[in-house]
C-alpha cells in the first residue's frame, strides 16, 4: 500500500448507510455524541487548500479459474461416492433415522402420545368432511391423513407441525375433479361409461381395461394424478433448490389468498348445509353462480338437514371459542368434533333421517386398505398446470410453518429437505387412492399445545387412524353429510378473522393491505388459481411501484457526529454553504431513472436551465439589445447563474441504490455532465461493491477520477469542504471550476 496509505485515518462510513431514521420527537436537537480521530473542524474556511482523509482499500486479486475446470471440479465434488457421504446422505435423506436412536423415552413419550392422540382423534371427522370438498369418498380422506402421518415422520424434520389434509387444497383438487368429470361425460346421475369410452370421442383413459369406472372411481383417479404430480413438482424444487419461488408469496398474499378460498369453501358446503342437490359449479365467477343457484332452489331446503346443521353450529361455535379462550388452562382441547359427529350418527342412524326424510348421508366407509394402484398417466397433460399451483401453495405453506415453530422452540429445520418431505407425502400415497397433503395450522396449534415434543406423535397419529379404518369407519354410514359441512365451515373461522387484523395491517403498511384485498378478492371471486396468479403478479408490480416514485430527500448533518439524516424530517441538521448532499432510496434503473433526475434537478438546480439561461445571456449581449425587458432578463439571468456558482459540489448518498442497470449508470453519466458544464462537482458516496463495479464497467469515471467514489458521506462532504478552500474548487483530473 502506498504512503497515502498508511497515513489515513480512521473514517468509519456511519452516515446512515441503510436509511434507518433516528427516532427522536420532533423539535429535539439530536445529539449522537461519538468520538472521532478527524475534527471536522479542520476543514473550516481556510487561506490554503488542506489535505483530507481518505479511506483507502486494496481489492482482493480475484483469480482466474476456467470454466471448464470450474465444472470439473464441482462434478468430481458432488459425484464421488465414499462411505461417510453414502452414510451422510442416508442420513440427511431419512432424519429419523439421526433423531430416534437419541429419542429420550422418559421425557419426550408422554407428550407425544398425548398430543398424537388428540390430533388422531381431531382428523377423523376432518378428513371425513373434507373428502367431500375434495370430491372424494370419505374412506380417502382417511387414507390421506394416515400415510401423510407416517411419510412425515420418516421424512419430516420439523417436530412440532402436523402434515395431513388441509382446506385449501381439498377445495383446488375438487375444482380440477369437477372439471375432469364433466369432461369425461359424467353427469350428477352417476353415470358410468367404461374406461375406453368418453362423450366426446376422445379416448381418456386405457383401452385395454374391460373394467367399468363410476364417478367415485374417475375422481379418485384425478385426485391421484393431481397429487402425483403435485409431489413431482415439490421433490423437483428441492432437488433444484428452486425454494426462492416461496418468496413471491409474501404473508399478506398467502393470508388473502386462503381467506378469498375460505369464501369458496364456505360457498361450496352451504348446499350441505341447507340439504340442497346442487352440482357444483367451476371456472370463473364460480362463487356468484353457487349463490345464484342456492337462492334459486332455496324451497328445495331439506328441514332436517337444516335443522341439524344448526343444532351441531350451536354446539360447535361456543364450544371452538371456549377451547380458544381457555387453552391456556386446558391440559388437552375438548374433541367437540368427533362428540358431534358420534352424536349426530347415532341420532340419523335410530332415527332413520335417511329414510324418513331424505336426508344425505356419508354411506358406506369400508374397512382395510384397497390394493395400491398407480396414478393414471394419460390425465397427467390435463392436470399438470393445476398441480403446479397446489406444489406451490402446499410447501411454501409446510416450509413457513416448520421455520415458525422450529424459531419458536429453538432448533433448526433444513428447508430443502423439507421439500423433499412434502413431495413424498404426495408422490407415495397417490400410489394408495390419496389426495394432496401439507402442514395446516389449526392441527399443528393444537399439536404443539397438547405437548408435542418430537415427529414420533405423528405415529401416534396415524394408530389412531388406523384404527378407524380397520374397525370403526362403517359405523359412520348414517352420519349425514350436513354435519360434515358444518365442521368444514367452522374451521374456516381463523382464517375468516383476518379481517380483524386489517387495521393493525393498515396502519403498518397500506400497500401489504391493498395487496391482501386484491388476493383476496380474486381468490373469491374469479377462481384460487386465478387469483393466486392475481396476487403474485400484483405483488410483484407494488414492488416495481415502489421503486419507481421511491422516498427522496436532502441531507444535514447530526451535530457531534458523522451521521447524515433528512432534513425535512429532523431539526437542528447542519448543513455546509455550497454542498447539497441528496439520497435515492431505490436501485436506479431503467423504471425510474427520469424520477432521479427530476428529483435531484428540484432539490438543487436544474443544470439545463442553468446553461440555457447562461446562453440567452450571452447572445443578448452580442447583440447589445438595450431594451428595458431585455435588461430585465439580462438582470435575471446573471442573478441565476451567480446563485448557481453559490453551489459548487452536490454528494449523491448512494447506500440505498441496491443495483444499477445500463440505463442508470448512463443518467448518473448524464447528471454528472450536465452538472460539470455549470460549474458543479458530483460526487459518489457510499456505494455497495455491486454498484461500484457497475460503474466501473460502465466507464462512469477514468481510472484517475476514482477518488471521485467515496466510502462514507462524511468522507464526501471533506474532500468537498477541502476543494472548496482553493482558488476557485479544486478537482481531481486538473478540472477547474472556479467562477472567473
Amino acid at each position: 500500500m502506498s504512503s497515502e496509505g498508511k497515513e489515513q485515518h480512521d473514517l468509519s462510513p456511519r452516515d446512515s448507510a441503510e436509511g434507518n431514521d433516528l427516532s427522536s420527537p420532533s423539535g429535539i436537537h439530536l445529539e449522537l455524541q461519538r468520538e472521532s480521530s478527524t475534527d471536522f473542524k479542520q476543514f473550516e474556511t481556510n487561506d490554503q487548500c488542506r489535505p483530507y482523509p481518505r479511506i483507502l482499500i486494496e481489492r482482493q486479486e480475484k483469480s482466474n479459474t476456467n470454466f471448464k475446470q470450474f465444472v470439473i471440479k464441482k462434478l468430481q465434488k458432488n459425484c464421488q461416492c465414499n462411505p461417510t457421504k453414502a452414510k451422510n446422505m442416508i442420513l440427511g435423506f431419512l432424519p429419523v433415522l439421526q433423531w430416534l436412536p437419541k429419542y429420550d423415552l422418559k421425557k419426550n413419550i408422554l407428550g407425544d402420545v398425548m398430543s398424537g392422540l388428540i390430533v388422531g382423534i381431531l382428523l377423523v371427522p376432518q378428513s371425513i368432511a373434507y373428502s367431500l370438498l375434495a370430491g372424494q369418498e370419505p374412506v380417502y380422506g382417511l387414507y390421506t391423513s394416515f400415510f401423510a402421518s407416517i411419510i412425515y415422520f420418516l421424512l419430516g424434520t420439523s417436530r412440532h407441525i402436523s402434515v395431513g389434509i388441509f382446506g385449501i387444497l381439498c377445495l383446488m383438487i375438487g375444482e380440477t375433479v369437477d372439471r375432469e368429470l364433466q369432461k369425461a361425460g359424467y353427469d350428477n346421475a352417476h353415470s358410468a361409461p367404461s374406461l375406453g369410452m368418453v362423450s366426446n370421442g376422445s379416448t381418456l383413459l386405457n383401452q385395454t381395461s374391460d373394467r367399468i369406472c363410476d364417478k367415485s372411481c374417475y375422481a379418485i383417479m384425478v385426485g391421484t394424478t393431481v397429487t402425483f404430480m403435485a409431489g413431482v413438482y415439490q421433490v423437483a424444487m428441492g432437488f433444484f433448490q428452486v425454494g426462492f419461488v416461496s418468496v413471491y408469496l409474501s404473508d399478506a398474499l398467502l393470508s388473502g389468498f386462503v381467506t378469498g378460498a375460505s369464501f369458496t369453501i364456505l360457498t361450496s358446503q352451504a348446499k350441505y348445509l341447507l340439504g340442497l342437490n346442487l352440482p357444483r359449479s367451476n371456472g370463473v365467477g364460480s362463487l356468484i353462480t353457487t349463490w345464484i343457484h342456492i337462492f334459486r332452489n332455496i324451497r328445495e331446503t331439506n328441514p332436517c338437514d337444516l335443522i341439524t346443521s344448526l343444532l351441531c353450529l350451536l354446539v360447535l361455535l361456543p364450544t371452538k371459542e371456549l377451547n380458544e379462550h381457555f387453552k391456556s388452562k386446558l391440559k388437552a382441547p375438548i374433541p367437540v368434533e368427533l362428540v358431534v359427529v358420534v352424536a349426530a350418527t347415532l341420532a340419523s342412524h335410530f332415527g332413520k333421517l335417511h329414510e324418513t326424510y331424505n336426508s344425505s348421508v356419508a354411506g358406506h366407509i369400508p374397512t382395510g386398505f384397497m390394493p395400491p394402484r398407480v396414478p393414471e398417466w394419460n390425465l397427467i397433460p390435463s392436470v399438470a398446470v393445476d398441480a403446479i399451483a397446489i406444489s406451490i401453495i402446499g410447501f411454501a405453506i409446510t416450509v413457513s410453518l416448520s421455520e415458525m415453530f422450529a424459531k419458536k422452540h429453538g432448533y433448526t429445520v433444513r428447508a430443502n429437505q423439507e421439500m423433499y418431505a412434502i413431495g413424498f407425502c404426495n408422490i407415495i400415497p397417490s400410489f394408495f387412492h390419496c389426495f394432496t397433503t401439507s402442514a395446516a395450522l389449526a392441527k399443528t396449534l393444537v399439536k404443539e399445545s397438547t405437548g408435542c415434543q418430537t415427529q414420533l406423535s405423528g405415529v401416534v397419529t396415524a394408530l389412531v387412524l388406523l384404527l378407524v379404518l380397520l374397525v370403526i369407519a362403517p359405523l359412520f354410514y348414517s352420519l349425514q353429510k350436513s354435519v360434515l359441512g358444518v365442521i368444514t365451515i367452522v374451521n374456516l373461522r381463523g382464517a375468516l378473522r383476518k379481517f380483524r387484523d386489517l387495521p393493525k395491517m393498515w396502519s403498518i403498511s397500506r400497500m401489504d393491505t391493498v395487496i391482501w384485498f386484491v388476493t383476496m378478492l380474486s381468490s373469491a371471486l374469479l377462481s384460487t388459481e386465478i387469483g393466486l396468479l392475481v396476487g403474485v403478479c400484483f405483488s410483484m408490480f407494488c414492488v416495481i411501484l415502489r421503486t419507481q416514485k421511491p422516498k427522496i430527500s436532502l441531507l444535514g448533518l447530526v451535530e457531534g457526529s458523522e451521521v447524515f439524516e433528512s432534513l425535512s424530517a429532523y431539526k437542528n441538521l447542519q448543513t455546509k454553504p455550497g454542498i447539497k448532499i441528496f439520497r435515492f432510496v431505490a436501485p436506479l434503473y431503467y423504471i425510474n431513472k427520469e424520477c432521479f433526475k427530476s428529483a435531484l434537478y428540484k432539490q438543487t438546480v436544474n443544470p439545463v436551465l442553468i446553461k440555457a439561461a447562461w446562453k440567452k445571456a450571452a447572445k443578448r449581449k452580442v447583440k447589445e439589445e438595450v431594451v428595458t425587458l431585455g435588461g430585465i432578463q439580462d438582470e435575471v439571468s446573471v442573478q441565476l447563474s451567480h446563485d448557481s456558482l453559490e453551489l459548487n459540489t452536490i454528494v449523491i448518498d448512494c447506500s440505498a441504490i441496491q443495483f444499477l442497470d445500463t440505463a442508470g449508470i448512463h443518467t448518473l453519466k448524464e447528471v454528472r455532465r450536465d452538472y460539470e458544464a455549470i460549474g458543479i462537482q458530483v460526487l459518489l458516496a457510499q456505494c455497495n461493491p455491486s454498484v461500484r463495479d457497475s460503474l466501473t464497467k460502465g466507464e462512469y469515471c477514468q481510472k484517475e477520477e476514482e477518488n471521485l467514489l467515496f466510502y462514507s458521506v462524511y468522507e464526501a462532504m471533506a474532500f468537498a469542504e477541502a476543494s472548496k478552500n482553493q482558488k476557485g474548487i479544486c478537482v481531481p483530473n486538473g478540472l477547474s471550476l472556479s467562477s472567473d
